[in-house]
């Protein structure tokens, strides 16, 4: 994969009980942190979008792969990029880091899909958020893929 610019960054605060006996951020934690990058990125790209229970996005498929743990005190972030855009699915490059080392601790792929909970259907991603995440992604391409 081509290195990824990666133009959003949210600081993750680690809490207590993300921690496991092994003094290390238990694995299924992460997955929380990288909602939390997905909630920040799509407010500040769409902000125009509201979450309801008619029309959205759900994950189709995540991969994850644990690189380094993350222990007590270490000051990390999700940074989240789109990397390519579809007719009804988007990919979202995300991985969590040490702010302070740069060091690559985890790394996310996940498959968005539009969805319309009413219909109970995949529905077609609208231009005008293909265009905001092209747009905010500095890759004005970005918005012309066909398939995801």
């Amino acid at each position: 994969m081509d290195t990824i610019k990666f133009n959003h960054t949210t600081p993750i605060q680690l809490r207590f009980n993300d921690f496991d006996a092994l003094g290390h951020v238990n694995n299924s934690v992460y997955f929380s942190f990288y909602d939390l990058g997905k909630t920040t990125y799509f407010n500040e790209v769409l902000p125009d979008v509201t979450v309801n229970k008619n029309i959205g996005v759900v994950i189709a498929n995540i991969q994850v792969s644990f690189l380094l743990p993350v222990y007590p005190g270490e000051n990390v972030a999700v940074e989240t990029a789109v990397v390519e855009i579809g007719n009804k699915s988007f990919k979202l490059f995300q991985q969590l880091i040490d702010v302070d080392t740069n060091e690559v601790k985890c790394i996310c792929h996940t498959v968005m899909v539009c969805y319309d909970a009413k219909a109970k259907t995949t529905r077609p991603i609208s231009d005008n958020w293909k265009k905001a995440m092209a747009d905010f992604e500095e890759n004005p391409d970005l918005g012309n893929v066909t398939q995801v």
